[in-house]
This record gives C-alpha cells, sequence and structure tokens, in this order.
C-alpha cells in the first residue's frame, strides 16, 4: 500500500511506539497525526525527535504521548502538559515496552527493502522498541527504498507484519550540532582521558561529539555505545576506531542506532565494520562489565560538590533525561581500566554549572562514582570522602565561581 487507514489496525485505547530520531518511519507518524481523533484514546511512546510530525503544535486531541526524555521538540509537549515523562533507565525500556506498565499494542517500524531471503532489516535503529515487534498485536512497516540495510540488527520479514506500506524518502536526519570553545576545551580535557584502546560510549549532543572530535590521534579505539553519528564513523573510516583490543565483537563498532547524516546511512548499508543491537545487548551489564577499557562519556546539566548529577531539568524546563548514563557509569565501573566520565562546561550565561545544591532531580546519584571533567580539569571522585569530593570538585569550577562554592561548602558537608 501507499496509503493507510490506520482504524483498520488500531483500536481506541492502544499503546504505539515507534523508532527515535534517524529511525522514526515519517510517513506513518505523519498518519498517526492525521488519523488519531478518529480512532480516539491512544497513547504512544515516544523518544527522541529529530524532525518529527508530531509536536505540540500538531498533538492530536485523540493522541497522548510519552517519553523518557524532554529532547527536542519533546520540550515543547512536555512545556504544554502534554507529555508524561518516565524517569528510567534506559536498559528497562525493553520490558516496560514489551510487557510491563508500558504494554505496547501497535508497532511502526521503518524498514529496508526486503533482501533476497525476504528480510527487512530495522535500518537505523534496533535500540529498545524493537523488543515489542514480539509482543505486540500489530506491526504496521514502513518499507522505505532510502533506508539501509544494516547488519546486526535484527530483521522481519512479511509473516510479521500486520500491514505496510512503500515510499521512497530520505530518512531523517541528525546532523553534527555546533560546538562552542568552551565545549571544544571540555573535550580536550575529555580526550586526555581516554587511553588508546579503550572502548568508547558516548550520549548524543554537541559534547560528546567534540569528543570524538579530539581523538584523531589515538589508536585502536573501539565502539560500544547507544548511538553512532558521523563523526564516529569518520573515526572508524580513518582506522582509528578499529575496535581491535575490544574483548567483545572484535573490530565491529556497535550501536543500538545511527544518529547521523545521509553520508551515515551510506557507509552503514551492509558494511560489516558496524552492526546495530538492541537495547538489551547495547545496555547489558554484563556485557558492559566485559567490555575493555570501556570509557563511558556522557553530559550532564549540572553537578554538585557530592558528584550528584541532573540531566534531566534546565531552568525549570523539562529537556533531557535519566537515560542510559547510569547503565553505562555502572558499565565503565565494572570494566577493567574503565572510566565513567560526565563532562560539562563550568558556566552556562555566567552561571556556575558546578553547584552546592542541585536545582533539578538527582538524575545519576552520587554513589555510582564518577569522573567529572569541565575545561578547567577532571575530578575523579570514586572511592572519594565526602571532603575529598567536595575539594576537588571545587577545584573545576570556573574561577569566578570558586569563592562562593567555598563559602557553601561547609554547610555541604554538614547537611549530608
Amino acid at each position: 500500500m501507499t496509503s493507510i487507514d490506520l482504524a483498520r489496525f488500531v483500536r481506541p485505547g492502544d499503546t504505539l511506539t515507534w523508532g527515535q530520531t534517524c529511525a522514526e518511519p515519517s510517513t506513518l507518524v505523519e498518519e498517526v497525526v492525521r488519523q488519531a481523533d478518529g480512532i480516539g484514546g491512544l497513547r504512544c511512546f515516544v523518544g527522541i525527535p529529530a524532525e518529527s510530525a508530531l509536536t505540540a503544535d500538531t498533538l492530536p486531541a485523540g493522541l497522548t504521548v510519552h517519553s523518557y526524555c524532554g529532547s527536542g521538540s519533546n520540550a515543547a509537549l512536555h512545556d504544554a502538559e502534554a507529555l508524561e515523562i518516565w524517569p528510567v533507565h534506559y536498559s528497562t525500556l525493553p520490558s516496560l515496552l514489551s510487557g510491563g506498565e508500558l504494554h505496547v499494542d501497535v508497532v511502526l517500524v521503518q524498514v529496508s527493502p526486503p533482501d533476497e531471503q525476504g528480510r527487512h532489516s530495522l535500518g537505523l535503529g534496533d535500540d529498545y522498541f524493537s523488543a515489542a515487534i514480539d509482543s505486540a498485536r500489530v506491526v504496521i512497516a514502513e518499507i522505505n527504498d532510502q533506508v539501509p540495510f544494516t547488519l546486526g540488527a535484527r530483521t522481519i520479514t512479511s509473516d510479521q507484519i500486520t500491514a505496510a506500506i512503500e515510499v521512497s524518502r530520505p530518512p531523517v536526519e541528525l546532523p553534527t550540532p555546533p560546538m562552542t570553545d568552551d565545549v571544544r576545551a571540555v573535550a580536550r580535557q575529555v580526550a586526555g582521558l581516554v587511553p588508546d584502546g579503550a572502548t568508547l560510549q558516548f550520549g548524543i549532543g554537541a559534547l560528546p561529539e567534540a569528543v570524538l572530535a579530539e581523538l584523531f590521534e589515538h589508536r585502536d579505539l573501539g565502539i560500544h555505545s547507544g548511538i553512532l553519528n558521523d563523526t564516529a564513523m569518520k573515526l572508524v573510516e580513518a582506522g582509528v576506531a578499529n575496535g581491535r583490543r575490544k574483548s567483545l565483537d572484535r573490530c565491529i563498532a556497535v550501536a543500538g542506532l545511527f544518529g547521523g547524516t545521509s553520508d551515515l546511512f551510506r557507509w552503514a548499508h551492509r558494511n560489516p565494520a558496524v552492526e546495530l543491537r538492541s537495547t538489551a545487548y547495547t545496555h547489558d551489564p554484563s556485557v558492559l562489565a566485559r567490555s575493555h577499557q570501556l570509557v563511558a562519556v556522557n553530559a550532564a546539566i549540572e553537578v554538585d560538590l557530592t558528584g550528584q548529577v541532573n540531566s534531566e531539568l534546565a531552568g525549570g524546563r523539562y529537556v533531557g533525561a535519566v537515560g542510559g548514563a547510569v547503565d553505562f557509569i555502572r558499565g565503565a565501573n565494572a570494566s577493567p581500566g574503565g572510566v565513567p566520565i560526565v563532562a560539562l562546561p563550568s558556566t552556562i550565561r555566567g552561571r556556575s554549572r558546578i553547584v552546592s545544591q542541585l536545582s533539578g532531580p538527582v538524575s545519576t546519584p552520587r554513589a555510582e562514582g564518577v569522573v567529572v571533567v569541565t575545561e578547567h580539569g577532571s575530578a575523579d571522585l570514586r572511592g572519594a570522602t565526602l571532603a575529598q569530593r567536595v575539594e576537588r570538585m571545587i577545584a573545576i569550577a570556573h574561577p569566578d565561581h570558586r569563592a562562593e562554592l567555598e563559602a557553601d561548602a561547609e554547610g555541604v558537608l554538614v547537611s549530608r
């Protein structure tokens, strides 16, 4: 089919989900927005949007939106009180969607054309949503001839598809974000903590990409991450991220989804150097613990003097997520030679991001033990007392804010 009447397959009260960022089935999401009011009572679970048709301005009255994050246009949905946030670890999403409180009835999936065995690749994202394919009542596929056939990811065949539409349109892109001087300065500090031969995990956004851009002089790096972007692709192409020292998936870059441009999509097509895997694998604690020198690089909104991290709320707006940070921090701490990094510029618009008290929730508790990095250096909080943590955190704060933080320090230690 080239168009679809969703009411033939979707019932009032159903929960829907689909791939995020570049894996979003754009045509089917547009149909959900157009037809939801006619069905009514629908709930959807979405991830990070790139150029989604589902926004605060287009949200149908017959659809409620749930997500693990406030990224992109999700922030405006949350501001409009139209987004229900699930503050959960990323590793729990597959079970939530396949049999938990968010049990999915309908999966919308973007796939490649079939290969000679009739298998469709999930193309640009295996991730968390594919777990729901096996338990959902309905699977609707958007077969897009511009989606690559990627290796490693699960495939689906016609007998697993309830209905399908055929389209030919460029998948949504997630271009490299602009990088400021302070972000580059933090990235240089982080790069100095990455040993040759390390296995890399990195989050989404300007800072993790800036870190990758600083690693081209390194050797024998590996990639095991939730997302793989254009800069990571260039590291693989340059022979820097060759994966030779990986303990698992040797010489293969592993990710849950692709978040980049058409250059990345073309490169990924049937490329044996890269594989997509489900969240059940990319975030598996035993897999992470067995990874060689796992260096986890994740950004934050603010960190307090004792090492508590807020990665969700900024200026009263929900713009982030709990996400996979704790999954990978724990993995890096369990990995021999691993380094769990939380990186952020020391200030934003003149305000310190190293604080005596968080302005938002504790997304990562201080008990996890991380290495906090700003442009002024790094504070290794692993195995450190509260007093040692306070001293080390003040040392990497912006010089203009250190006196105020020192004045607050005694109160922090007394109250905690």
